[in-house]
């Protein structure tokens, strides 16, 4: 296995465990995992491949197939005080939120695309956890995992997400969407049939490449949470539109934006789950761009780039479109007929290039299993 010659390579013997997890795109319910709202994504086939071996002593050595010339050093003492800088704090945070007391060695391999809105930090952090798991007997579930990992981005890595990304990159299952209660973490596994109809969701990287740890998720984060307290209630997930309209007084008019997002984006996933399952891809395209819309104009975190996907992509034929993951750039989806595939591609592209932006990359994928060990 290529992972673990590369292992080899690195450090002289070979790994112990080595464990693999996806990225995802999330169909509908964006920003609202953090307000205890549904969201629905699924898992895609790009993964993070995990190795590892355990040391005799504390010190931990990492290394990136994607830098193999660096070899990041740290310690358990180290992670005490949170330490480590860049990508390497999503390792080791995971080592630090399930309490390993013993030095490792691990090789990564992360082919889930950097800064595309796929969640590539937690199929970083998702393979860890599942190769730790495996390795030192934890008995953790996936639900657990999940948790562990979300801690390990919100209080070592310091970024506020929610536990989306984290609970689809475990618990996703080949052709299903994953529909997640983010109050009380329930699962319902959701049939995705695009290709029976003669659709496919189209992925569109518009490598305008965000940065979440910049400050704009965490000022989103807090103007819902800020919101709900004005308004009495715990989160997003348990107020009412025509109570966010009676009381809106109550708010500025930035927070009330974000809340109108919330609570909308939240109606539109039951609504989601309901075209699916009757396999009513018009009115789902719909939902979709309603999404955007939201995004866009309510909670701000879209950019030209992934308008101009969602526009394009609408003009020439799509069924809905909007931007995915935490915005501010990365990737849109759009949902296309299979013959229109060429065709709206080159149309974005086109349009991309008449704009002078990057050339975009397009991708697709059928939805994934989830984490797992391998090895």
């Amino acid at each position: 296995m290529e992972i673990a010659q590369a292992f080899e390579t690195s450090f002289g013997t070979k790994p112990e465990v080595i464990a693999q997890a996806p990225g995802r795109v999330n169909l509908i319910g964006e920003h609202i995992d953090y307000s205890q709202g549904l969201v629905l994504p699924f898992a895609i086939d790009a993964v993070t491949k995990s190795a590892i071996r355990k040391r005799d002593d504390d010190q931990i050595r990492i290394v990136s197939a994607q830098r193999p010339e660096e070899m990041i050093h740290s310690s358990i003492l180290e992670l005490q005080q949170k330490g480590g800088t860049g990508w390497s704090r999503y390792v080791l945070g995971v080592i630090w939120a399930l309490e390993i007391k013993k030095g490792l060695d691990l090789y990564v391999d992360g082919r889930v695309p950097l800064g595309a809105g796929l969640s590539s930090s937690a199929a970083l952090e998702c393979s860890v956890a599942t190769g730790l798991n495996h390795l030192f007997q934890l008995g953790k579930s996936s639900t657990e995992l999940a948790q562990l990992t979300q801690r390990a981005e919100n209080q070592y890595v310091v970024v506020p997400c929610g536990i989306m990304d984290q609970s689809v990159s475990l618990m996703a299952k080949n052709g299903y969407a994953l529909l997640l209660d983010c109050r009380d973490l329930s699962t319902q596994h959701v049939p995705v049939d695009f290709a029976e109809a003669g659709l496919r969701l189209l992925i569109v990287d518009t490598r305008a490449h965000h940065a979440l740890i910049d400050g704009g998720y965490a000022e989103r984060r807090a103007s819902c949470e800020s919101a709900a307290a004005k308004l009495g209630v715990a989160s997003m997930r348990e107020l009412e539109m025509q109570q966010l309209e009676r009381d809106h007084d109550k708010l500025t008019s930035v927070e009330f934006q974000r809340a109108r997002h919330a609570v909308s984006e939240i109606a539109r996933v039951l609504k989601a789950v309901e075209r699916l399952r009757a396999k009513q891809f018009l009115e789902f395209g719909e939902l979709l761009n309603q999404s955007h819309i939201s995004l866009r104009d309510d909670y701000t975190v879209s950019c030209p780039e992934l308008d101009l996907v969602v526009d394009t992509a609408n003009a020439n034929g799509a069924l809905g479109a909007r931007m995915v993951g935490g915005g501010f750039g990365g990737s849109a989806i759009a949902l296309i007929k299979d013959e229109d595939a060429g065709k709206i591609s080159l149309a974005i592209e086109k349009a991309f290039a008449d704009a002078g932006y990057q050339a975009p990359r397009f991708f697709d994928s059928l939805p994934s299993d989830g984490a797992k060990v391998i090895s």
